[in-house]
């Protein structure tokens, strides 16, 4: 019973060192690594561990290639063609011998291998594959290589997360680009905005026509950018009403897209500018004076003291009762604020949305545009034309080989 443990254990000895001796020798030379924090050391580990998992090799491990290497510092960095690796494998009494290249080409990590036949002096096998650029992956890029190499398959979903996708083309000349130039437009003022300009003076007013010049300048910047669409953050700050004696100022901020090669955009966002309001009502009814006249808190304390003091049909201690019509004295007092020239100054919103295009011609830009600028009670509807010149471009994608 010994002698038959015994005898089959010597047989499997034997067979696990003549199956050693039956592989092919197989020895990895220093790749070349450019834009990438791994170095020509760590890729070659990559590679040697891969040759391991296959079991189809004797792999030199990075000990039996320091002594190659102290006998020839030259085939330590810069042995990769095909007659040095030849000249170092034959030094080493290999079958094979492996390397490559590892390049961060703009967006993605191109591995490169190839495996020359010593004995015969040929190209046996070679590989090149692009992958995301997920530097931290190299290990796993390095396996789908070495299988695919030799013929063996790879899992499918490591593959996908890996591969490098070629997306849309961002032309040459489309990138970041600042284009910031002058303004000029015309408004039609609608609803309680209209009424505020109409109003005479001494009621706080601003007696103008309800259309005003608007004299401005656009800042704007695209942060995103391909062929037929691009996305841009844009700034205008605009002096309204000078033609009619009035300074009015607005600052708006908004969000653009643009589409196609005719340059037609859509814009929208907030704009903010200077009020000044009292509390005060409208005489809708005719009840005081010329029907639709506004009062504020002034304009009624004036009067009440003036003239009618001891009148018991007015309340003195906020709002008016006309004689026999109590159901309407809610429109006669003052909960409500309105625009008024006398009141205090307070910073006023809107929502201002555009649509327009961009005429070009060369480096010109020329935007029309149609725009609503909306607030509480009214807004403004208008149409603006300017001109702005590219004044600088740079990629979208600025990506760079990391510098050593």
């Amino acid at each position: 019973m010994k002698k038959s443990i015994i005898s089959f254990v010597l047989s499997l000895v034997s067979l696990t060192t003549l199956n050693a001796q039956s592989k092919q020798t197989i020895a990895v030379s220093n790749p070349s690594v450019n834009g990438l924090y791994a170095t020509p050391v760590i890729t070659a580990k990559l590679i040697r561990l891969e040759l391991i998992k296959l079991d189809q090799y004797s792999v030199y491990d990075e000990f039996d290639m320091d002594e190659i290497y102290k006998s020839n510092p030259e085939f330590k960095n810069n042995c990769i063609s095909k007659n040095c690796l030849q000249q170092m494998g034959e030094l080493l009494q290999v079958d094979y011998i492996v390397s490559g290249s590892y390049d961060a080409l703009g967006n993605k990590i191109v591995i490169s291998l190839k495996m020359i036949d010593v004995k015969n002096g040929t190209l046996y096998k070679t590989i090149v594959k692009e992958y995301d650029n997920q530097e931290a992956e190299l290990q796993r890029m390095t396996e789908i290589a070495i299988k695919e190499m030799h013929g063996l398959s790879n899992n499918k979903e490591l593959i996908e997360r890996l591969q490098f996708k070629n997306e849309v083309i961002t032309s040459n000349n489309v990138g970041k680009i600042n284009n910031s130039g002058p303004r000029i437009g015309y408004a039609l003022m609608t609803g309680s905005l209209a009424e505020f300009a109409t109003r005479e003076e001494a009621r706080g007013g601003l007696d103008i026509f309800p259309a005003i010049s608007m004299i401005g300048y656009q800042f704007e910047g695209q942060y995103v950018g391909t062929e037929n669409f691009s996305a841009l953050i844009e700034g205008i700050v605009n002096i309204n009403g000078l033609e009619q004696g009035q300074f009015i100022p607005s600052i708006s901020l908004m969000n653009g897209f643009r589409f196609g090669k005719a340059g037609w955009e859509f814009a929208f966002g907030p704009g903010f500018g200077l009020k000044k309001t009292t509390y005060g009502f409208f005489d809708n009814h005719g009840l005081l004076d010329d029907s639709g006249k506004y009062w504020n808190e002034n304009d009624w304390n004036t009067y009440v003291n003036s003239e009618l003091i001891d009148d018991p049909q007015y309340n003195t201690q906020g709002y008016f009762i006309p004689p026999s019509v109590s159901d309407i004295h809610e429109d006669y007092n003052f909960s409500k604020k309105y625009a008024d020239t006398r009141g205090n100054t307070s910073i006023s919103t809107m929502f201002v949305v555009a649509v327009g295009r961009t005429f070009r011609a060369g480096a010109l830009n020329i935007p029309v545009n149609i725009f609503y600028s909306s607030r509480k009670g009214g807004g403004m509807a208008g149409m603006s034309v300017g001109f702005n010149v590219m004044k600088s471009k740079k990629p979208i994608n600025d990506i760079r080989p990391i510098q050593r």
